[in-house]
Parts: structure tokens; sequence; C-alpha cells
């Protein structure tokens, strides 16, 4: 006979299935962008976690795509071989040898990802920004220092993904682009993402980060915010709620609703499934900017 408590717990696991369901419903076949980044790339058990989170939005009718960096694996590696790194306004100073050096980490990484989502059953497809004219660039402009091979995306031509999406292939991107006279550049993983979500007018853009959302007040870590429409996360910005860092992921989250992005979301990608209860909860762990035709889906 099965025990009381053994009912109880499977009740509450049926209770969360059925959550889920009208999210399933509502984004089955829609594209989804995971920018992957922070912390949850350098703990294996947090990489184990968001690959598999991945792997279900998949397996559940979902259309994702990882677009990721190597942020702080480069940085490891550029210390390895002596490059000292420099930052200017959160962007790598890249000259020819951190650019072999970016390049190496990045192939890296992609292939990695690919492995542990290919160990799971699902056909995966490891490719850059460089790859059948994904992320067209320019070169990066700063008035005090030559920021070398930085890129920002001029164009996205999405063909590539749309082709691999259509052979069920789940695509894996490396912020790298290229500009027109064939060089390559390194791109901030962030603006990657965003650019690639915009164009694909994807239907939701997700952050995995360090933060855990954007705050009323940044010194009260109770008063996160779940949903905000553009004009209030602009109006915070302005306030100066929204300081430091936060303020051009922000700015891209922004941008990227403008261009056609029904929902962003900024996660905290410390936490093990922040991804799956994000989009198949009713009350998510970190914060969704939406445009004005989309409805809350709950009330602060």
């Amino acid at each position: 006979m099965v025990s009381k408590s053994t009912l109880k717990e499977a009740g509450i696991k049926a209770e969360i299935l059925i959550e889920a369901l009208p999210y399933i419903q509502r984004f089955n076949r829609k594209i989804i962008i995971i920018k992957y980044g922070g912390s949850a790339m350098a703990d294996d058990a947090l990489k184990k976690s968001v690959i598999e989170d991945v792997v279900l939005l998949k397996l559940v009718g979902f259309k994702p795509i990882i677009c990721h960096g190597g942020g702080k694996e480069i940085s490891r590696w550029a210390e390895k071989t002596g490059k000292k790194t420099k930052f200017i306004d959160g962007f790598r100073i890249t000259d020819h040898e951190t650019m072999e050096i970016a390049e190496m980490v990045l192939g890296k990484v992609n292939k990695e990802l690919v492995s542990m989502i290919q160990s799971l059953g699902i056909k995966a497809a490891g490719i850059s920004g460089k790859d059948g004219h994904l992320l067209k660039t320019v070169k990066k402009k700063n008035e005090n220092v030559d920021m070398g091979f930085v890129g920002e995306v001029s164009k996205v031509d999405p063909k590539i993904l749309f082709d691999l999406l259509e052979k069920d292939f789940l695509p894996v991107v490396c912020s790298l682009g290229m500009d027109e006279d064939f060089v390559g550049h390194n791109v901030n993983a962030d603006e990657a993402a965003c650019a690639i979500a915009s164009e694909m007018k994807a239907e939701k853009l997700a952050f995995l980060s360090d933060v855990e959302g954007i705050y009323k007040d940044v010194d009260d870590p109770e008063s996160i915010i779940s949903e905000l429409y553009v004009n209030e996360a602009e109006e915070l910005i302005r306030e100066g709620s929204i300081r430091g860092g936060m303020i051009p992921k922000t700015e891209n989250c922004i941008r990227a609703v403008k261009n056609g992005v029904s929902r962003v979301h900024i996660l905290d990608g410390r936490i093990p499934h922040s991804l799956l209860l994000e989009i198949f909860t009713d009350k998510g762990l970190g914060t969704a900017i939406l445009n004005e035709k989309e409805n809350r889906y709950y009330k602060e």
C-alpha cells in the first residue's frame, strides 16, 4: 500500500507539472535564446544543471539556442601565457595574441557544451558568429584607447540558425564575429544574444548571470522586481536604482524587447535550475522585462 507521505510527494510533483502546462502550451515551437555566462559556466554542477534545463526545454517542444561567452576562462588562459587582462567600460582590450586566446577558449567551451547536450540524447551543433555570416561586426570605437579586435554587431544573418533548428539541432553559438574584410572580432556575449534574439524575433531571451535580477532598492535583497515594462525599466535607470554593470545589461534587455522579443529574463545562474523555475512557474526567480502588449503573469 502506498504511504501517505509518498502520495503527498507525488501530489506536489503533479501540481508542479500542471503549473507548467500553460507555459509549455504557449511557448511550444517558439524560439528561446539563452545567454549563458557567469559562475554557471565555471562550476561543473551548475553547468550540468543549465544543460539539463535547456535539454528539457528542447524535449517539451521549445526551440532553444544557447549563446555563450567565456570571459573568466579567457582571463585564466591569458594569465597562463603571461598576458595582463585590461578592461575599458567592461570590454576586454583584445590585441592579436588575446584574440587568438579568445578564439581557442571559446571554441573549447563551445564543444564542451555540445558534448554535454549530446550526452543527454539531443543533437547539438556548435558554431561561432563567424559561421554563415551569422554576426557581421564593426570595430568598437573608444575615444581614449584602441580596443583592438573588439567588435560590435552591425548585422545578423540568422539563416544558419533557422537551418539548424529545422534539422532539429540545438545550436550553441560562441560570441565571435567578422567584419566586411573578414577580420575576426571578439563580441560581448550579451550584445550577441540580444542581436540574435532581435533578428529572429525570439519569444524569450534569458540571461543567466551572477545577479538575481533587478531591485527597486539595490541595498534591499527583498526588493527584487518580478516583472516590469520597458518604460518602468528605463525609469529605474534614470532615477539611479539600476547602477554599474547592470545598466548595460538592462539596456541590452530593453533594446531586445523594443526590437520584437516578447520577454527578456535576467536570472541568477548560480541557482540550480533557475531557468526552468523562471519559465515554468507562476512566480519565477528573476526579473522579466516585457513589451507593452504582454500581460503580467502576476502582481507584485
